[in-house]
């Protein structure tokens, strides 16, 4: 069977940066409740959650606009700034960039679905030039309008800016939240990066998983019909 669009997850699919994301949460744990963050907590916690509901996590109350966005600043300049320093590591997994313009040459639908925010979606564009493959306009990102990864919201937005409906795409996600946000929305595959965040064979049990790659030199391309 074939597929008529994909929708990627960004941070620990398209570029692998879970270290940076986890050294950043470590600060701020450290920062705002004197104590680390646990690997178990952050699967359960961090990993594909949307920021708000970390902090809030964090600090263990409700918090206003006005905090989220400040937090969320601070935390971003943080992350961003260990990703610039570590230039080695600093590009696009392998085989990303060649699956992408193998999509564009096609005219196969293509987005990305992720729990950044703005700022952080920017800087990837400017960094990566992911003007050349995607459209940013329909980028999904976490704009405080709709409740985060595990939930479907996401990946629904993502294949409506597709103009397909949620299982003519295939979805690819590194993190179990995301995963299972992709199936609640119906997505017609998903399929799982094995990049070392995640518990390689629980990644494999996953509800609605169809098949788990290490990096895109292994996508099957006829899963598009390319």
């Amino acid at each position: 069977m074939t597929f008529q669009g994909i929708v990627f997850d960004f941070n620990g699919t398209l570029f692998l940066d879970s270290d940076k994301q986890e050294q950043a949460w470590r600060i701020v744990s450290r920062e705002l409740r004197g104590e680390d963050f646990g690997k178990e907590e952050m699967r359960r916690h961090m990993h594909g959650r949307p920021s708000r509901a970390i902090f809030e996590y964090l600090t263990g109350r409700t918090l206003d606009e006005e905090e989220v966005w400040r937090l969320s600043a601070h935390k971003e300049e943080i992350y961003r700034d260990l990703c610039v320093k570590d230039r080695e590591a600093f590009r696009l997994m392998p085989g990303a960039p060649e699956l992408l313009d193998r999509l564009c040459r096609a005219g196969i639908p293509h987005t990305i679905a992720t729990a950044s925010e703005i700022v952080n979606v920017t800087f990837f564009f400017e960094r990566f030039g992911l003007g050349r493959w995607f459209d940013r306009k329909k980028i999904v990102y976490d704009d405080g309008t709709f409740p985060g990864k595990p939930f479907p919201d996401i990946y629904l937005r993502a294949a409506a800016n597709l103009s397909l409906p949620p299982a003519a795409c295939l979805v690819a996600e590194d993190a179990p939240s995301g995963i299972e946000a992709a199936r609640r929305a119906g997505a017609g595959y998903i399929l799982a990066l094995d990049t070392g965040a995640t518990d390689p064979e629980r990644i494999r049990t996953l509800p609605g998983v169809r098949d788990v790659i290490g990096d895109f030199t292994a996508f099957d391309d006829s899963l598009l019909g390319l």
